[in-house]
C-alpha cells in the first residue's frame, strides 16, 4: 500500500506524542483486498484538543463529532477520535457521542465487519475484532454484531450494504438481507440526497444487475420509487450515464425525487418525454436536434437508435439554433430597416426555419436576400 507521506507523518507525530493512532474504513478494506485505496483516514486515541496541540495546522471540520482536519505537506489528512455513540433518534445520526482510547470500542460502531478494521501503517498490525478479512476472503458483506440494531440505528446503511455488495461483487450475508426489509422504516427518515448519492454510486458499478436484483428484492427500490417492475439487465446493458435514465424510464419515475441539480433533472425529464423520430430524413432530425437540443438527442440516439450516432455527430455540425444564425444583432435590424421589437424574433425564426431546411443558406447574402421577401 502507498501511503501519502503527509498522512505517515502525521501518524508519527501522533505516535511520537504518546497516541495510538490507526489506518480505519476503507483504505484498511482496500489494502486487504490487494487494492491501492485512493482515501486514508486515521483514528486516535487523542481527544480533539489533543490532536490540536499535536499540529500547528488544524481545522475543527467536526470536532464535535471527534473530527479535525490537519494541514500537512500541503495536504489534508483527516483524524478522527476512537468514539462510541449514543442513541440514534434520527434514523440518521448518533444523538451523542463518547470519546474512547480503545480502538475497538471505535470499531464496534461501524457498520459491517469489512469496514469495521484498523492498520498501523507503521508495523503493518492489523486490528480486525469482528472477522472483516475473512469475510473479504468469503465475499460477504456482514453487519458488524446484530444487523438489526445497525440498520436500525442508520437507515442508509441499508443502501450502504447493497452498494458495497454491487460494487465489490460480493454476497449479502443472510442474516444482514433479511434485517434490511425489516427495517425500512427507519430508510425513510434518510434524506434523498444521501440514498441518491448511494444509488448512483450502485448503477455506476459493472455489475449493477446485482445491485437492481437486491434493491428490489429488499424493498428499498419500491420505497425510493414506489414501483419495482425493472429489467436489471437492461440497465446493465446500458452505459454508466445513462443507466439511472433507463431505470426512471422503466419504473415510470419522475426524476425531481432524486434532488439532482436542475439541469440534472431537466436533462433527465427530456430523457423520459422525447423519442427518436420515426421519420429520420436530414431536414427531420436537424428540425429534431434544434427543437430537444444535441446533448439530449445524442442521449436518446444511444439507447434508442445506436445507429444514427455518427449521422448525429455531422447533422450537429450544421446550424440548429438562433444564435448560429450568420446575421446578427445591428446587421439583422439594418437588413429589416427596423430596431429591436418583436418583428426581430420572428425575422429569425424564420431564418432558422429556412437554415434547417437548407443550412448552406446561412451566409450574411443569402440571409439578407431571404429578408427582402419576407413580411412578418
Amino acid at each position: 500500500m502507498q501511503i501519502p507521506p503527509a498522512v505517515l507523518e502525521v501518524h508519527q507525530c501522533l505516535k511520537g506524542a504518546g497516541y495510538r493512532a490507526y489506518l480505519v474504513g476503507g483504505c484498511v478494506r482496500d489494502h486487504v483486498l490487494g487494492k491501492q485505496p485512493k482515501d486514508f483516514d486515521l483514528a486516535t486515541s487523542a481527544k480533539p484538543d489533543q490532536v490540536i496541540a499535536v499540529f500547528k495546522k488544524v481545522i475543527p471540520t467536526g470536532i464535535q463529532h471527534g473530527t479535525v482536519t490537519v494541514l500537512m505537506q500541503g495536504h489534508h489528512v483527516e483524524v478522527t477520535t476512537f468514539r462510541s455513540e449514543g442513541d440514534y433518534v434520527d434514523g440518521r445520526r448518533p444523538a451523542t457521542v463518547s470519546f474512547h482510547t480503545d480502538v475497538e470500542a471505535d470499531l464496534a460502531r461501524r457498520d459491517f465487519t469489512i469496514n469495521a478494521m484498523a492498520e498501523d501503517p507503521a508495523t503493518g498490525e492489523l486490528v480486525d475484532p469482528f472477522g472483516g478479512r475473512d469475510d473479504l476472503k468469503a465475499k460477504l458483506v456482514r453487519c458488524v454484531r446484530d444487523p438489526l440494531e445497525r440498520f436500525g440505528e442508520d437507515g442508509l446503511r441499508c443502501m450502504r450494504a447493497v452498494r458495497f455488495a454491487t460494487i465489490l461483487d460480493f454476497e449479502i450475508e443472510p442474516q444482514t438481507l433479511a434485517a434490511i426489509p425489516a427495517r425500512l422504516d427507519v430508510f425513510t427518515k434518510v434524506a434523498m440526497e444521501r440514498v441518491r448519492d448511494e444509488l448512483l454510486k450502485t448503477l455506476g458499478s459493472p455489475h449493477v444487475a446485482r445491485g437492481l436484483e437486491l434493491l428490489k428484492r429488499t424493498g428499498l427500490l419500491r420505497e425510493i420509487f414506489g414501483a419495482e417492475d425493472v429489467d436489471p439487465d437492461a440497465v446493465a446493458r446500458a452505459p454508466a450515464s445513462l443507466r439511472l435514465a433507463v431505470l426512471l424510464r422503466q419504473l415510470k419515475a419522475k426524476p425531481d425525487r432524486l434532488k439532482l441539480s436542475s439541469a440534472e433533472t431537466e436533462h433527465l425529464a427530456r430523457l423520459l418525454a422525447e423519442r427518436v423520430p420515426a421519420e429520420r430524413d436530414d431536414v427531420g432530425l436537424r428540425r429534431w436536434l434544434s427543437r430537444i437540443g444535441t446533448a439530449v438527442a445524442r442521449d436518446l440516439a444511444t439507447l434508442d437508435a445506436p445507429e444514427l450516432g455518427a449521422r448525429l455527430d455531422l447533422l450537429a455540425t450544421h446550424p440548429l439554433t438562433l444564435k448560429d444564425l450568420a446575421l446578427k444583432g445591428p446587421d439583422l435590424m439594418a437588413a429589416l430597416g427596423t430596431g429591436p421589437g418583436p418583428a426581430v424574433g420572428k425575422a429569425q425564426r424564420f431564418l432558422l426555419d429556412q437554415v434547417l431546411q437548407r443550412p448552406e443558406l446561412n451566409t450574411p447574402e443569402e440571409l439578407r436576400a431571404l429578408l427582402a421577401g419576407w413580411k412578418p
